[in-house]
């Protein structure tokens, strides 16, 4: 059932209560989560927090705390499933769901008492209507053959025949129903997309009580920037969540233009700005983000001797010397990075990348800390995905959750430092799968497979890494083939998992066109490809579009695929 009042129907009903936090491993839900942890926090709400990275985990969670627990709050998990049918709560135990994966299950929709989704009212969800899909079951109509009280077998005969007529009236009624359930629901579930991103609901849910800080606001910037970075929204949809942002900005930090009233320069503030789309390039040399951000690495082509040359003009035009490009960004000549934005626009448009120049807000702190939403979305995934094994597997979530806040500046450097290494290692990856032609055209799909012994593989058994690398790899596959037909196609990518256990990950994405809206189409896929094969899968992630599967069942299962999709 959807919440109609966050303020009332759920964080006034959980206040007084003991409640397990389950939060996904994505940068939107450790941002959800923060700006929750801080409100539990100003009213001493008891809260245990679990992190889940798939379903597996999620069932475990709810497990070992059913019985403590009553008040479920899961973030970035559990909408697009039938939640009772997988966990079989008691009937006081009550779920509030926030997730920006659509489409929601529409058991979760109606079912009135147990489960309660937190989504913006703005959000067009699209969901079929209650009579469309569910009937209540009709009493087994009493086959009582009344008997008559003449002895007029003609009247009997009669009324039979007109029971059997109406029976059979009703089956068909019932069968023709049925068959338009299936549609509608096929084409209410066909495709995933995700909406409004988690940190912005709860962020609005503290704005309605009054409790919004600028370090809730930062998060939920942060939230919408890890949808924008991960390719899960439109531009459309992120231009217009930025400019709802954007008020919330001026409102906070208004007081930062007034001299008389300023504040100290510890202080933190948020601004607006129009800034180069270019990965983490303040904390990283000019040059290396120019080649390790996929929009210019793609568009001037850089994994070829010509691309290289490209690079060179592209400096040269711009009047800037290799040797200030090549040294950090921070040590670079004032007077360079005084109109660089200006400079590198001017000659991105020459070269063809007009979208150079994005919306996005930045956060000062101190004299020097100066960070892009951007980097603050790279840094913290790469911490949760970091394969340096460190203790249990929580580890990696808690340094993620820690690095958000304004005190852990150390673990966030330490972040931006492994996402440096993270990019270079995807740009390195789609450059030798470009070279060497990884990258096959299936019929209906592009297919590329990561073999054993590729460097860097270990960090592509993770979904977001794989997610980005696919991403990154099918804007430069479009932008180097000469095929127009191969532009259109989506890709599918997979990656060694477990090599003890012979299994690969394999995620799907969409094609990569401008119009594109960003809804995906292989979940579905994925899961009847491979119930026509019986191979056997794994759908553990929260993404359908993202699924594991036994090496050796690879081939029949794509076999299966390029038949459904041809």
């Amino acid at each position: 059932m959807f919440v109609s009042d966050c303020r009332r129907d759920f964080y006034e009903r959980i206040v007084s209560q003991r409640v397990l936090l389950l939060v996904a491993s994505d940068v939107d839900a450790l941002c959800a989560c923060k700006i929750l942890q801080a409100l539990f926090q100003c009213d001493h709400v008891q809260y245990t927090l679990v992190p889940v990275s798939g379903w597996q985990e999620l069932e475990t969670a709810f497990l070992e705390h059913k019985d403590q627990f009553k008040y479920f709050v899961l973030i970035n998990c559990g909408a697009n499933v039938d939640l009772l049918e997988i966990l079989q709560p008691e009937e006081d135990t009550f779920f509030f769901v926030c997730d920006s994966h659509r489409p929601i299950n529409v058991v979760n929709v109606y079912n009135e008492t147990q489960i309660k989704l937190l989504v913006k009212p703005d959000d067009d969800l699209d969901v079929p209507a209650y009579d469309d899909i569910f009937r209540d079951e009709e009493e087994e109509e009493e086959e009582s053959e009344a008997e008559s009280d003449g002895s007029e077998p003609s009247d009997k005969r009669r009324r039979f025949e007109e029971e059997v007529i109406e029976r059979t009236m009703k089956r068909r009624q019932r069968r023709e129903w049925e068959a338009r359930r299936r549609e509608i629901l096929f084409d209410y579930e066909q495709y995933e997309y995700h909406g409004t991103s988690s940190a912005m609901v709860m962020f609005d849910l503290a704005w309605m009580m009054s409790k919004d800080l600028n370090d809730m606001l930062w998060w939920a910037i942060v939230g919408l920037t890890d949808q924008w970075v991960q390719d899960k929204i439109t531009q459309m949809k992120y231009v217009t969540d930025i400019g709802i942002l954007q008020r919330h900005v001026s409102r906070h930090n208004h007081r930062n233009e007034d001299e008389e009233n300023s504040l100290s320069i510890d202080c933190m503030r948020i601004a607006f700005e129009y800034d180069l789309r270019l990965a983490l390039y303040q904390h990283w040399s000019l040059y290396e983000s120019l080649c390790n951000t996929s929009y210019t690495s793609a568009n001037l082509k850089l994994w070829s001797v010509q691309g290289q040359k490209r690079l060179q003009e592209f400096l040269a035009d711009m009047g800037l010397p290799l040797k200030q490009v090549k040294q950090k960004f921070n040590s670079m000549d004032i007077s360079l990075k005084e109109n660089l934005k200006e400079m590198i626009e001017e000659s991105a448009s020459k070269f063809g990348m007009k979208d150079l120049r994005v919306q996005t807000f930045s956060i000062h702190f101190g004299f020097k800390n100066k960070f892009l939403a951007s980097d603050i979305v790279y840094a913290t995934a790469s911490l949760m995905e970091s394969i340096e094994k460190e203790g249990p597997e929580t580890t990696n979530f808690i340094k993620a959750l820690d690095s958000l806040s304004r005190g852990n500046l150390d673990k966030l450097h330490q972040g931006l430092d492994l996402a440096k290494k993270q990019l270079r290692a995807i740009q390195q990856t789609v450059a030798s799968c470009i070279c060497t032609n990884l990258v096959i055209s299936q019929g209906p799909f592009l297919y590329c497979s990561l073999m054993e012994g590729t460097p860097d593989v270990r960090l592509f058994s993770k979904p977001v890494s794989l997610c980005l690398l696919s991403k990154y790899l099918l804007k430069s596959f479009v932008c180097s083939t000469k095929n127009k037909r191969c532009k259109l196609l989506p890709l599918i990518m997979a990656a060694p998992m477990d090599v003890e256990q012979g299994t690969v990950i394999m995620v799907g994405i969409p094609p990569e066109t401008e119009s594109s809206d960003k809804k995906n189409f292989f979940g579905r896929a994925f899961e009847k490809a491979a119930e026509s094969t019986n191979s056997r899968t794994l759908h553990n992630h929260f993404d359908m579009s993202i699924i594991e599967l036994k090496t050796e069942d690879r081939s029949k299962f794509l076999d299966a695929l390029i038949s459904l999709l041809s």
